[in-house]
């Protein structure tokens, strides 16, 4: 490989299809910076991301030009010194209050699982927990299927991002015994399932099935803290 920093700089630009001379020297001074190797690294995982979809601004009102999403990458992963011989317009002066920082993009997050999924830990207990009312009702045997739809997500803590606006289907499997447990419960409108299990992303259904290990609903619960009181 030509490391030569002009040659890697000039390459970077083409495959980012970057012409723009202030985008051009400021990919220059990277590779000065950084090192070819490390730069190449970058423009491999911003390519991977544009595969996926790209990664979008901030607001999510749009996805970042590849060059945009390179720099972007460079900007969060390199220390404070390096961001400042690369782009000392943006150094902070001395004594300047720090402004808000803005939780980062859905976008900009996923770009990051690549390299979080190089080293993976475990986990030894896994659940989800559904609450809603079930769709369309099918029996089967000795199980009973449904779907639930995910439309608006909770009060997340700072800093996490704001998931996408497109719904999450979820298509639950229940044992018929356990079925039998909350049908007539759900009978009534106001009344709200309750599904516990363990949660399996099939990408033919492009939905999260989810296996229950128990159903009830919120009336039941509130029935039964009420004999237990």
């Amino acid at each position: 490989m030509n490391d030569d920093p002009v040659t890697v700089a000039a390459r970077v630009a083409r495959e980012l299809s970057e012409a723009d001379p202030a985008a051009t020297g400021q990919i220059a001074r990277i590779v000065e910076c950084l090192g070819a190797e490390v730069v190449l690294v970058f423009l491999r995982e911003t390519l991977e991301a544009e595969a996926r979809g790209g990664i979008m601004l901030r607001d999510g009102s749009r996805r970042r030009t590849p060059g945009g999403a390179f720099f972007y990458l460079v900007k969060g992963r390199i220390s404070r010194r390096d961001r400042a011989a690369i782009w000392p317009h943006l150094a902070q002066p001395a004594g300047k209050k720090k402004q808000k920082v803005e939780p980062p993009a859905w976008g900009e997050i996923l770009a990051l699982a690549p390299e979080a999924t190089k080293e993976k830990g475990e986990a030894t207990t896994v659940k989800i927990t559904l609450v809603g009312r079930p769709g369309r009702i099918i029996e089967k045997e000795d199980v009973v299927l449904t779907t639930m739809q995910g439309t608006k997500p909770p009060t997340l803590p700072k800093g996490l991002p704001a998931p996408p606006a497109e719904p999450t289907t979820y298509v639950v499997y229940v044992a018929r015994k356990q079925w039998a447990k909350v049908a007539e419960a759900l009978q009534a409108p106001d009344d709200r399932l309750i599904v516990e299990g363990y949660p399996v992303f099939e990408k033919r259904l492009g939905a999260m099935v989810v296996l229950a290990t128990n159903a009830t609903t919120k009336n039941l619960q509130a029935a039964r803290r009420l004999d237990q009181g």
